[in-house]
């Protein structure tokens, strides 16, 4: 390479610089690497027992921990992007692991965001980690379980990765500051306790935030009369001003804030509720989802213990549909505040299980008192015995209007909560005032 080109080549990022180099240098995930732990024996023994699946979220270690155990393994190393490339990148892999093969070398490959290669580039992959001639080390923000097909799965063990915690991401933070060799030791900088613990904290768990805001704020803060640069507390707001949401519509993140949301409400927790609301709508969720989730929340874990619980929300899905935002938060947390401060009651599900006796039982004949009389009643009888409930005292009879084979089966298990057993009680006096179904006479057909 030309000198001079080379003496414009940008340095890599502080997080590249600083990505460890040995198990001994690596710091968190202790429930993978810890003593005694899975991957830690494997490493010490030096065996590589399966290709594997590394999930978790951004900058928590996963490439860093691949590269470490390649080297620790003394295998070929070769590394791909699931974004940049694709099979025929994959094929010149395979030939050079081919030729390393016949010289006794085990090839690790690296496939980084491997949830984005597409099902034939996943299947491209299956006969080499079949054969053992690549062992895979997949790493995916995503769930493996939705994201990585069947069979690939099946030959690979799954290894989950948690967020940094703020301990781990200080302890590399102190390192990149003190290594004058690859990090910031060699510039004249003071960081102070209260800066450090700003990008720690406010990080999310991932330490390549963290270095990148850290060498953002070292080389954007000018030194002062001694030379030196300081980086303060303010200093370190403006680099890493909040944490950014790791939320994807389209991922874990997504389902797993949601279900919070979900389990919150019905939960009765109007806190817990009102702060994974903030959370969707902050990181961008549509505001018309979370409606929705709140309409069939009204029903599903509320229903008849507050009947009023479906007219507020449906109230207040109307209204947010003319003020819209920012307005229309104030829509989305009273609908969130009123069911989770609700009775509770599942009985809706009763539909469920009235479905569930139709998909085991297939459909049954109406049975003849309630079939239409206006068309075959003189031929066929039709709607003959039929009870017209308005001509009895409370405009209530009871008779028979489940199926034959159904006669005597029960769906409905009423809730015990809010107003459901008013409504169950007024229920239970009419059938005592008029008797058991089949007990009166007359009445109109219908």
């Amino acid at each position: 390479m030309d000198k001079t080109s080379s003496l414009f080549a940008p340095p890599q990022p502080l997080a590249a610089r600083m990505r460890p180099r040995s198990l001994e240098e690596f710091v968190g995930q202790e429930h993978l690497v810890g003593p005694g732990k899975l991957l830690r024996r494997a490493l010490e023994a030096r065996r590589l027992f399966s290709s594997m699946i590394f999930w978790g979220p951004p900058g928590s270690g996963k490439t860093t921990l691949a590269r470490v155990m390649a080297r620790v393994l003394d295998c070929q190393f070769a590394s791909l992007s699931a974004v940049m490339s694709g099979v025929a990148d994959l094929r010149k892999v395979v030939e050079e692991a081919k030729a390393w093969q016949a010289r006794g070398r085990r090839t690790v490959v690296l496939i980084d965001e491997i949830h984005r290669f597409n099902k034939a580039q996943q299947d491209a992959l299956l006969p080499h980690v079949e054969e053992g001639l690549l062992t895979l080390i997949g790493a995916t923000t995503e769930n493996p379980y939705f994201e990585i097909i069947g069979p690939l799965l099946s030959r690979a063990r799954i290894f989950i990765f948690e967020p940094l915690k703020e301990e781990d991401i200080l302890t590399i933070l102190r390192r990149a500051l003190t290594d004058k060799q690859e990090g910031l030791g060699g510039m004249a900088l003071k960081v102070t306790a209260e800066a450090l613990a700003h990008f720690a904290r406010k990080s999310g768990g991932d330490a390549r935030r963290a270095l990148t805001a850290l060498e953002l704020a070292a080389l954007s803060t000018p030194p002062d009369e001694q030379g030196i640069i300081r980086v303060d507390l303010d200093a370190a707001r403006e680099c890493m001003p909040r944490r950014d949401l790791l939320y994807d519509k389209e991922g874990e993140a997504h389902y797993d804030t949601v279900s919070a949301f979900i389990k919150s409400v019905r939960g009765s927790d109007p806190d817990a509720a009102l702060y994974w609301l903030a959370r969707m709508l902050a990181a961008g969720e549509d505001p018309r989802f979370i409606m929705r989730r709140l309409l069939i929340l009204a029903s599903e874990d509320i229903g008849l213990a507050d009947p009023q619980a479906l007219v507020q929300v449906a109230a207040a899905s109307q209204a947010f549909t003319w003020v819209g935002l920012p307005e229309g938060q104030y829509h989305l947390a009273q609908a969130t505040l009123y069911l989770a401060l609700a009775p509770k009651s599942n009985s809706t599900m009763a539909y469920f299980r009235a479905k569930a006796e139709l998909d085991n039982k297939g459909a049954t004949k109406v049975p003849t008192p309630l079939k239409d009389a206006h068309r075959d009643r003189q031929g066929l009888g039709h709607g003959q015995g039929y009870l017209y409930p308005h001509d009895f005292p409370g405009h209530f009879v009871p008779q028979d209007y489940l199926p034959e084979e159904l006669t005597g089966v029960r769906f409905y298990e009423p809730g015990e909560e809010g107003a459901e057993p008013e409504l169950l009680r007024r229920w239970q006096e009419f059938r005592k005032k008029v008797g058991e179904p089949g007990s009166e006479e007359g009445g109109r057909e219908r």
